[in-house]
């Protein structure tokens, strides 16, 4: 052993599986939570999706005004 209640990879597990610390518990040890990978990948759904929404902007919640004699074009994005 290493120290007084630090184990090494290369000590018995401390489950007592009879395997080294570095086959056993240390893989995970170091892994995330279940809540903490639903957290990832819920705040990476919403920023894909605000992201993707910030690309639908429709004339009529923008209330563009275009000048006289021109007219809103959505397929352009633009007056004409």
């Amino acid at each position: 052993m290493v120290g007084a209640g630090k184990v090494g990879r290369n000590d018995p597990c401390p489950c007592g599986s009879g395997k080294k610390y570095k086959q056993c518990c240390e893989r995970t040890s170091n892994r995330l939570s279940p809540l903490a990978w639903l957290a990832i990948v819920g705040a990476a759904v919403a920023a894909l999706v605000a992201f993707g929404l910030s690309f639908n902007v429709s004339p009529e919640l923008t209330n563009i005004t275009c000048p006289p004699g021109q007219i809103w074009d959505p397929g352009h994005g633009h007056c004409h």
